[in-house]
């Protein structure tokens, strides 16, 4: 098991680039860490959370159902069906869906995403603010409160796109680098 790896499994809290913005996580399966996370951002509790993972065959094996690998990876949060209610402490007030990201990220940090089964991930921002492009846009607070900072250089700074696939029909949430749904 890697330093970071440690540094995730026993909680903590990581600082990561990502395909679009810089984002602050930790491990997904840790409710007291996925805790801690919401209060260092001050997000509300019953606000769903994507967990990302670092490739597709991961994110598959760890929810046990198919994704659609035509979208990933890339710069897009799917919202998917959930039947095995995975990580039903991200989910809000639907535990029978579930915000799911395979972004193009480093070797390094897509062998942490999956290493430690998913990071629960959002922007390293503070609520209502820009998402960060560079971590030097990433809050004094946030940086302090995380135990793994890593630089990726300059990032497009662009959310991803948000696209809920639980209807009937592709429906866009949140516009993004990614095109809207066909």
């Amino acid at each position: 098991m890697s330093e970071h790896e440690r540094l995730l499994r026993a909680g903590g809290l990581a600082i990561l680039p990502t395909d679009t913005v810089y984002g602050i996580g930790c491990a997904a399966d840790l409710p007291g860490a996925c805790e801690r996370l919401y209060a260092v951002k001050e997000r509300p509790a019953g606000q769903a959370t994507a967990v990302v993972f670092g490739s597709v065959a991961r994110a598959v094996a760890v929810l046990g159902e198919p994704l659609p690998e035509e979208l990933l990876p890339g710069p897009v949060t799917l919202v998917v069906p959930n039947p095995g209610r995975r990580f039903a402490h991200l989910c809000g007030a639907s535990p029978e869906r579930i915000g799911v990201r395979v972004p193009e990220l480093a070797p390094a940090v897509a062998a942490l995403a999956d290493a430690v089964g998913g990071l629960a991930m959002t922007s390293a921002n503070r609520r209502g603010e820009a998402a960060p492009g560079r971590l030097l846009d990433v809050p004094p607070e946030l940086r302090s409160a995380a135990s793994l900072v890593v630089d990726g250089g300059v990032l497009p700074g662009v959310a991803s796109t948000v696209i809920d696939l639980t209807g009937p029909e592709p429906v866009m949430i949140r516009p993004g680098p990614a095109p809207p749904p066909a």
